[in-house]
């Protein structure tokens, strides 16, 4: 994860940079192993590596498609996600799908591509929770 990366770049242990944060090692542990972090985690961090915290929260909503975690969850949902990386991704496609089932609706007024777009949102977004109840981000 990003957070080892910015670390070993820096030449500094897990404790030396909990000590740089004030946290604990542990929550240094959970965040390199791609855990959740709090926002206040995540803000320490940011102002001691200098980085913008966007750049943490992007990289940690990965989905690491190497851990057994990710091995175990249903076909359908993996092959959903084939090509995709980020939680980020799967929400621009809901937004999408969401603005061309307006478009086709509203402005060129064909009603069932309109549909077949809001359903395709709606799947996304129930891809979403599912990513997000399995912790897949």
């Amino acid at each position: 994860m990003i957070v080892k990366k910015l670390r070993d770049k820096n030449g500094w242990t897990q404790e030396e940079l909990a000590e740089c944060c004030n946290l604990n090692v542990r929550t240094i542990q959970r965040v390199e192993s791609g855990q959740n972090a709090s926002l206040e985690t995540l803000q320490s961090l940011a102002s001691v590596f200098e980085i913008d915290i966007s750049t943490l929260t992007e990289e940690i909503t990965v989905i690491d498609k190497k851990l057994q975690s990710w091995k175990v969850l249903p076909w359908w949902f993996r092959v959903n996600m084939f090509g995709v990386r980020k939680k980020r991704t799967v929400l621009w496609c809901e937004c999408i799908m969401i603005f061309a089932g307006f478009t086709y609706g509203i402005l060129l007024q064909d009603s069932s591509t309109a549909a077949i777009m809001f359903f395709g949102a709606y799947v996304t977004s129930w891809l979403v929770r599912y990513g997000d109840k399995h912790h897949v981000w």
